[in-house]
């Protein structure tokens, strides 16, 4: 007699009904985290003397060593914050590798909303505050 095949089992969020229909909204769970590990391990290690150095030395050579998917590469050197978030990149890794490359947090949300970065202070409530 046969066993019957295993499928996996599909799960269901309830947490997660109608957030599709919420722009600007991108899910970091458990799925996403495992799909995007080496990416995200990549800018964890940022926080070390010698992976800052490896990426700054070689950037390609680094991004290659951590695995990185030719996407995922494109996406780091283009400074494509936003297309991080959306593939997957955790917000606060992807803030220490902010600061490999010299980019301030503020500068890093402007080019996520789309907006230069002088549009951007102008939405602040103290814009002058830089």
């Amino acid at each position: 007699m046969n066993a019957p095949a295993f499928t996996q089992p599909v799960f269901t969020n309830p947490q997660l009904a109608g957030l599709e229909d919420l722009a600007g909204t991108y899910v970091f769970d458990i799925r996403t985290s495992h799909r995007v590990l080496k990416l995200n391990r990549f800018f964890w290690n940022m926080i070390g003397a010698d992976a800052r150095k490896a990426f700054v030395d070689d950037p390609e050579a680094s991004m290659t060593a951590a695995g990185l998917t030719d996407d995922e590469k494109a996406m780091i050197r283009a400074q494509d914050w936003i297309g991080l978030v959306r593939h997957g990149a955790n917000f606060f890794v992807l803030e220490k590798f902010a600061r490999v490359v010299s980019m301030p947090n503020l500068k890093v949300y402007a080019a996520m909303r789309g907006e230069s970065f002088e549009d951007f202070m102008n939405t602040r409530n103290v814009p002058t505050m830089r």
